[in-house]
């Protein structure tokens, strides 16, 4: 029997807003938040397991101890072969781990933040909080990954041979054959995702060349991003194929469960890049509108001394708003927020004032009416919130809120 079909289309994505997401188009790291824990971290990252990898966890699992490992390995009990099934799946997790490692390393070189890695069934995903700021960073980030996929695959395949070549080796048969799986596993993991098809590393590549080509960003990701619907579609069609061709007799009939996975994995690649390429699109758009087109001009605030009862009262029930600028003799001196009066308890609020909950007046807090809409998301999620505070020559002159991002977004969805 040869070796086990395990092909995972490793890939690092953008972190969207929740605004992207409120317009229909599906904010995938969100997602991989459902439904997952985390099991520790590695370079400050905490590292997540997503229930969809229980499933590929088993299947791997079940498919070496039935198969791959009796056929290569014979005369060993079938405990035995579920037991090596499990700590083979696991290294093989192991290798898609460091393969995202290698990414997350490369990417804080360049001081981006790598949020989490999610482990799930189609391998693994980085979550960047922002994107490369240049086209050689977006190179070496997409890069990595392949290459410590390659190195950990070579180094296995080295030591098997070095150890072939010192004596009798029979005592060792299991380690080496679990050396050759994973060595076998890390060549085909590192080259298949140099496949240019966005959002794969290799697609990763073709943007930074299309990105250092025409100077834009956003049309190489577009760009990147068509590639990778067509590899989806012609992975889509192989898939099919295997299957029909399983079913006819034309292959071995285990072939259709590998083909059932191909036209899996397939979907998950147009999707993923049909997803990207409408983020680039709202992104473009958004990198050319000003903050002043859609900021709510008429601002409530409410002065420092104000307690928390009254604030509620007569500022956050009868308005109905998430946050309010904090305004003391003409002067912004903070922003407070639901969250903000949420996290004091309610029998403080007659005596707590707002100048003691509020977060104090900063430059993140702040952006000017000139700024690129997108500017003004990503800052809101640096700083954790859902508004700023649209200031002009040190007067407060509107807000730019999410709900006020996904209104225009909705007006202007054709």
């Amino acid at each position: 029997m040869g070796m086990p079909l395990v092909t995972w289309p490793q890939v690092y994505l953008k972190q969207e807003e929740d605004e992207l997401t409120a317009c229909g188009v599906r904010c995938y790291g969100a997602s991989m938040q459902l439904g997952s824990w985390e099991i520790g971290r590695a370079l400050g990252i905490p590292i997540r397991v997503h229930a969809s990898w229980f499933l590929v966890f088993f299947l791997v699992t079940s498919s070496l101890a039935s198969g791959y490992l009796p056929a290569n390995l014979p005369g060993l009990s079938e405990e035995r072969y579920w037991a090596m099934g499990a700590v083979a799946a696991v290294l093989l997790f192991g290798s898609v781990l460091l393969h995202e490692l290698g990414h997350a390393y490369v990417a804080l070189t360049y001081r981006i933040a790598i949020s989490q890695i999610t482990l799930f069934i189609f391998g693994g995903v980085a979550h960047m909080r922002e994107e490369p700021p240049h086209p050689r960073a977006e190179f070496l980030i997409a890069i990595a990954g392949p290459a410590v996929s390659v190195a950990l695959g070579l180094l296995c395949l080295g030591a098997v041979e070095l150890a072939g070549t010192v004596g009798d080796a029979g005592g060792w048969r299991g380690l080496m054959m679990l050396g050759s799986l994973l060595g076998f596993v890390n060549l085909q993991l590192g080259l298949f995702n140099l496949i240019p098809g966005f959002p794969l590393d290799g697609g990763r590549v073709l943007r930074a060349g299309l990105w250092a080509w025409g100077k834009d960003f956003y049309r190489a990701t577009v760009q990147a991003s068509w590639v990778g619907l067509v590899f989806g579609v012609l992975f889509g069609l192989a898939g099919v194929m295997v299957v029909i061709a399983a079913l006819s007799g034309d292959l071995p009939g285990s072939m259709a469960s590998d083909g059932s996975w191909i036209i899996l994995m397939a979907t998950f690649l147009f999707a993923t890049a049909l997803a990207s390429r409408r983020q680039a699109r709202l992104r473009q758009s958004l990198a050319a509108v000003p903050v002043h087109d859609l900021m709510v001009r008429t601002v409530v605030a409410i002065p420092p001394d104000c307690t928390v009862a009254d604030a509620v009262n007569q500022f956050f029930v009868p308005h109905g708003y998430g946050g309010f600028p904090v305004v003391s003799n003409g002067e912004l001196v903070g922003l407070v927020t639901v969250m903000d009066v949420q996290a004091v308890s309610q029998t403080l609020w007659a005596w707590k004032q707002i100048g003691q909950i509020m977060r104090p007046a900063s430059p993140g807090l702040m952006i000017e009416p000139n700024v690129p809409v997108l500017e003004a998301m990503q800052r809101m999620s640096q700083e954790g919130l859902d508004r700023l505070v649209v200031v002009q020559e040190g007067q407060v002159i509107g807000l730019v809120t999410h709900s006020a991002i996904v209104h225009y977004l909705q007006l202007h969805k054709a």
